[in-house]
């Protein structure tokens, strides 16, 4: 009986053991290069990048431009930038806010963008209704 519980006791610290060094996560999106105040948490940033891969591969070059058209609708145009020597695929979306920054239920589908070695391309996303007031785009991995 007494091996019993001395296996049952290594194979709990064992385990103990495990959690503590092998479960090393990370939570929410990742913080991309912080020298662009437009970037960061998906709350109150215009563009979030969703992985890591994203947050090493990408960045915003310029200034994100958003216009409200005559019919009311927001119209948002930025700049994604790829800042390897390779070439790469991501998908971007944009989710449209009101005034409090909660999601109007206007969110566009991921689209596929392809990027040239450290080339920079424009996206464009058009609000569906009047009452999106701002966004956040996200970029993520292509899948």
């Amino acid at each position: 009986m007494k091996t019993i519980s001395q296996k049952m006791l290594s194979l709990a610290a064992g385990a103990s053991l495990l959690v503590a060094l092998g479960c090393k996560s990370h939570e929410g999106p990742y913080l991309p290069d912080t020298s662009n105040p437009d970037v960061g948490s998906e709350k109150n940033a215009l563009v979030v990048l969703l992985d890591s891969g994203v947050q090493r591969s990408i960045s915003t070059e310029g200034e994100i431009q958003s216009a409200t058209l005559p019919d009311g609708r927001l119209r948002v145009m930025a700049p994604i930038r790829n800042r390897e020597n390779r070439r790469i695929q991501v998908q971007v979306n944009c989710v449209f806010k009101d005034e409090q920054g909660f999601s109007t239920g206007d969110e566009t589908a991921w689209r596929t963008l392809f990027l040239d070695e450290n080339a920079t391309e424009s996206v464009e996303f058009v609000s569906l209704n009047a009452r999106a007031k701002n966004f956040t785009i996200r970029v993520r991995q292509a899948r």
